[in-house]
């Protein structure tokens, strides 16, 4: 249970050794950026020495966004422990090179299925249940569970929408409360913001920043620090009419212009000084310098490479870049280490024809076919899976990518004319993909799949097995389908070897093909574990591919 703390008791939490609480919130308009800022100003403080986590909510009715489209939110990122979570998570994963968990995404219907529940129960013996104090209690509680650990000295709390929204308001009144609770010098509130820059005028505009701050206020709530998005910098005067009509210091109005790319970002947190006003007004003392030297190396690479690569990216959902989120920055960090610049090309799985295939795929370097769920595009992702391995293009199938690539080969290798995943077709003879057996009985769509982290062998001499450097893995998985283990024998005498399986279940994790410079597929989502420190071997491996059979073209 967290530590609850009066606000009267501003000593007792000093020894109680507290962390120090930072909030997130916005204003003005959505996808201002409030993970990446968070995310920054995280890594600035983990760079310092400091145990930092972060922690999203989100005022969404869903228990969480395992059951939404990727077009309403874009991608689902799961953690080790099963959960699926805002795409965010993957932000603060990918800065902080630490793991999340469930208890870092927490959504209005989590707040309030938990109130129900307690209601059912009889716990709050026959009060009347109410949004205060019930529902912001409920909300507290988690604000402060990371807290109550011991493991950090600092939370991040990101709080999702724009103040005003009508969602928010439960939020923004149990932050009110929380910085009562833990006492002024523990508890500090970011307020992230936009000065637009109107062209005809020719003059940055500081008054949708003041209306924004102005509702902060009426819910109680006074921001500490202003970060201010901004296409243009902030001259000193601009500042300074911030700071006099939002009541805080001149220093404490932050310029956050826009990025090259969002790993610049903690680099301009660092020189506007965001980590050093958060020292400052919570009293905290510096325990070391900033030491990104890494970081920064990674940037040169990125932003210098000496190769690159054209890799198709085939999908559903290419309409929404978001939707692949991971695998994107997968890319990004793989091409980094290979000092490689990775051209995406974002290809609808629904426009590819027998026809035009060549004219899509011929000139590309590797082909990844992505994730995905449902009927729809399901024969165009089967037909890049063909297209890579005939013509001996590096190819990458992740989750649903594996599955198609098992289907072409049985459909054109094994001659077995109607084999299908039983997702997508009940009436074949040949499911060469089937229902997980523990799955046969679930009806409740909402966090029912295999979930979470488990872990996999890998064949010695495989080419899965040489980009690990290790025979035993762990990767994290969404799925509820597999490769149906009766058809094995006959894969295998064809050429595709099972080069990696769950120790526990025998369930085929990894596929991959004897006579092919780099064709390999997952039933796991490499790319949730892939950080700007770590980028994930899997994708290093197949940039390197890519680069081989570019070689290869010249």
């Amino acid at each position: 249970m967290p530590r609850f703390v009066s606000h009267k008791c501003y000593s007792a939490a000093k020894l109680m050794g507290l962390p120090k609480y930072i909030f997130v919130t916005g204003g003005v308009t959505s996808s201002l950026g409030k993970g990446i800022i968070s995310a920054s100003l995280a890594k600035l403080l983990q760079a310092r020495g400091f145990r930092v986590t972060i922690q999203k909510f989100d005022p969404y009715l869903n228990i969480d966004p395992g059951t939404l489209n990727p077009y309403e939110h874009g991608e689902c990122y799961v953690t080790d422990d099963g959960a699926e979570t805002d795409l965010d998570l993957g932000h603060y994963e990918r800065f902080l090179n630490v793991p999340t968990s469930q208890a870092n995404n927490v959504t209005t219907g989590r707040i309030y299925y938990n109130v129900i529940t307690k209601e059912r129960q009889g716990d709050y013996l026959g009060k009347t249940v109410q949004v205060v104090p019930h529902i912001t209690d409920e909300i507290k509680k988690n604000f402060f569970a990371l807290g109550a650990s011991g493991s950090y000295d600092i939370i991040i709390t990101e709080i999702g929408g724009c103040v005003g929204d009508i969602e928010s308001l439960p939020f923004i009144e149990a932050l009110r409360q929380a910085r009562w609770d833990v006492g002024p010098n523990n508890l500090l509130v970011i307020h992230l913001t936009l000065v637009p820059y109107l062209q005809a005028a020719g003059e940055l505009k500081t008054k949708p920043t003041q209306h924004s701050v102005k509702q902060l206020l009426e819910a109680g709530v006074q921001p500490d620090i202003l970060v201010c998005r901004s296409e243009k910098p902030l001259p000193a005067d601009i500042r300074k009419k911030i700071a006099l009509f939002c009541n805080v210091n001149v220093n404490s109005v932050i310029e956050a212009q826009d990025a090259e790319t969002i790993y610049d970002v903690p680099i301009m947190m660092r020189k506007e000084k965001l980590d050093e006003r958060f020292l400052t007004k919570l009293k905290l003392s510096t325990k070391s310098e900033v030491k990104i030297d890494q970081w920064k190396e990674f940037l040169g690479r990125h932003k210098n490479p000496t190769e690159e690569v054209k890799i198709a990216l085939v999908g559903k959902y290419v309409e929404l870049p978001d939707a692949y989120k991971s695998i994107v920055e997968s890319f990004v960090h793989a091409g980094a280490e290979n000092e490689c610049k990775v051209h995406l090309n974002y290809i609808s799985s629904d426009s590819i024809t027998t026809k035009n295939i060549t004219e899509l795929l011929g000139d590309q370097d590797g082909i990844l076919v992505a994730p995905g769920f449902g009927e729809r595009g399901m024969q165009g992702k089967i037909q890049a899976c063909k297209y890579a391995r005939v013509n001996k293009i590096p190819f990458f199938g992740i989750c649903l990518g594996m599955q198609c690539a098992v289907i072409e080969f049985a459909r054109n290798v094994l001659k077995l004319k109607n084999a299908a995943s039983k997702e997508m077709d009940t009436k074949s003879s040949h499911w060469v993909i089937d229902l997980m057996e523990n799955q046969k009985k679930i009806t409740v769509k909402g966090g029912t799949m295999r979930l979470g982290a488990y872990d996999c062998v890998l064949k010695k001499g495989t080419k899965i097995y040489q980009a690990y450097g290790k025979s035993k893995i762990s990767e994290r998985h969404r799925h509820r389908y597999e490769f149906n283990n009766k058809y094995i024998a006959k894969f295998e005498s064809a050429g595709m070897i099972m080069s990696g399986t769950n120790p526990e279940t025998g369930l085929v994790e990894t596929i991959e093909l004897k006579d092919h410079p780099w064709f390999v597929g997952t039933q796991y989502h490499p790319e949730l574990k892939s950080t700007v420190l770590n980028p994930h071997k899997l994708f290093v491996k197949f940039v390197q591919a890519a680069l081989a059979k570019k070689a290869e073209k010249i």
